[in-house]
């Protein structure tokens, strides 16, 4: 058991209750630098009282983030267990759980400059703030940060609404990992894409195989319908460009067909200079 890692913990945010949780039980477990942490998910399970699924989860989540390393393997009764490292650099890195503190300056003149707006005591005013009072007034938001979020805002959740209807949980969250999603350059367009790809190929699966839709959007389960986007606009650029390729030998060797050939078509091979304006003057076409 190492307090040092332990305490590490405790004073960071890891973003839920589970997860917390999870890492202070492998923290307890861990050597000072983090290492030797050695318990299979069905401990972990047992001891944090845990559903299964969310131990998996959580450490995959971990695995992911960088938070945890695999270092090794170890063997057991059930096969082996794998030995888990905790990566301080990745946690050091997490907000903190203490507040800031508050810092309240010197005071050179205890004479207030000019009268306050507290309570009376003895005929002094008191402080013109209580000491709760924040000392930074946020200024409200410009018309245009005002629209932009509003846009942002709806993309989400537009890009939700193609999710499947009974299995929206979380609107919050979701919303939340969606923008999360765009902001670190994902297209709106692309993952409305994936969701939708998402939906039509789990329309006959039962409700029980069918993701959540807030752990749908943390695992990046879009990834895989972003990867096939990828792919068939590779293969239309591939179609497109043998298309040019036909044509612009149709006009090469003036074959019968080149008067099938549009004007826009002939606009984009001599842009793309597959051809020249003579060579389609030539096959008896208008450049």
């Amino acid at each position: 058991m190492s307090w040092r890692i332990a305490n590490e913990c405790a004073e960071r945010r890891f973003g839920s209750a589970a997860r917390k949780q999870i890492i202070m039980f492998l923290a307890d477990k861990a050597s000072d630098d983090g290492s030797g942490i050695w318990c299979s998910k069905g401990t972990i399970q047992r001891h944090t009282e845990l559903s299964e699924s969310t131990v998996k989860r959580t450490i995959i989540d971990f695995l992911r983030e960088g938070i945890l390393i695999e270092t090794g393997r170890r063997h057991c009764k059930n096969g082996y267990t794998v030995i888990y490292r905790i990566v301080l650099e990745r946690v050091a890195a997490l907000e903190p759980t203490a507040e800031p503190d508050i810092e309240t300056g010197v005071t050179v003149n205890p004479v207030q400059p000019e009268p306050g707006t507290g309570s009376t005591v003895n005929g002094v005013r008191g402080s013109r703030w209580t000491p709760n009072h924040p000392k930074t007034i946020h200024k409200p938001p410009t018309r245009r940060r005002e629209a932009v979020e509003e846009v942002e805002d709806l993309e989400s959740e537009k890009i939700l609404a193609a999710y499947p209807k009974d299995r929206i949980r979380d609107q919050r969250t979701s919303l939340r990992l969606i923008a999360a999603a765009v902001k670190a350059g994902v297209k709106p367009d692309d993952l409305l894409q994936a969701v939708k790809a998402y939906a039509k190929e789990s329309e006959g699966y039962t409700r029980t195989k069918v993701c959540f839709s807030d752990n749908w959007f943390k695992m990046r389960r879009w990834e895989k319908g972003l990867a096939q986007i990828q792919a068939d606009r590779v293969k239309a650029r591939e179609a497109e460009a043998k298309g040019r390729a036909s044509l612009a030998e149709w006009i090469h060797e003036r074959h019968p067909l080149c008067r099938h050939i549009t004007n826009r078509q002939i606009e984009g091979l001599i842009t793309s200079k597959l051809v020249t304006p003579d060579q389609v003057r030539a096959a008896g076409l208008q450049a």
